[in-house]
């Protein structure tokens, strides 16, 4: 990856960056809780929601998490965060399309904010999530040919793209695990690219996702 440009300024509370920071510091092992009623859950092993009134993900059981996965409970307020990976074979970005996208870095990840009723494309950087300014006309022209723009659930899933050696992936996946991977990159960034064990985690997380993903059904293809 290489370093951000001055094009781009820091991921504020509408970008929904604030509230995440549990994934940007290391930690001892500690009892996590849900935020919600407070009963304890397994550490890696629980969901999120999103706050969408504080731009913040939250920690949630599974009584509270299949609480809010109801459309409408707490008037919209808090959302669950879905545990789907997607992927759409028939949908390849080129070396243009990603030209149109304006990211100065080879990662980012796409979300609808529906506060803003707009996208909010970000990268990760040394100084944790970053927001790019992102013209209507290239999310159309690079990314309303998948199906994935279409099944993208607001706030609390993404589109994630990386190019590596000339070659595109795009993934939608949910968005708490795109907070993850800002969270350790900031950890393991050295230097003016990010250095080799940057980029080896990047790898890694990556291949997760690969291992997760599944192809779009056939219904909600063309």
């Amino acid at each position: 990856m290489s370093a951000p440009t001055t094009r781009t300024r820091s991921a504020g509370p509408a970008a929904g960056a604030r509230g995440l920071r549990r994934f940007l510091t290391e930690r001892p092992p500690r009892q996590e809780r849900c935020e919600l009623c407070g009963v304890a859950v397994a550490e890696g092993g629980h969901r999120h929601l999103v706050d969408t009134e504080k731009r913040a993900l939250a920690c949630a059981c599974v009584p509270c998490t299949l609480l809010f996965d109801r459309p409408g409970a707490a008037a919209g307020r808090f959302r669950a965060v879905p545990d789907r990976f997607l992927t759409d074979p028939d949908h390849h970005l080129d070396d243009s399309a990603w030209e149109l996208l304006q990211i100065p870095v080879s990662v980012a990840f796409f979300f609808r904010n529906a506060a803003l009723d707009r996208l909010v494309a970000l990268y990760p950087s040394p100084a944790g999530a970053t927001e790019s300014e992102l013209e209507p006309s290239a999310w159309s022209a690079v990314l309303d040919g998948s199906r994935l723009a279409g099944l993208l659930e607001p706030d609390t899933e993404a589109l994630l793209l990386r190019r590596s050696q000339g070659r595109s992936e795009c993934y939608l996946v949910p968005i708490d695990i795109c907070y993850e991977l800002v969270g350790r990159m900031r950890l393991r960034w050295q230097g003016f690219d990010g250095g080799a064990e940057a980029r080896a985690d990047l790898d890694a997380f990556f291949e997760h996702v690969r291992e997760r993903v599944r192809t779009v059904p056939e219904e909600d293809r063309p």
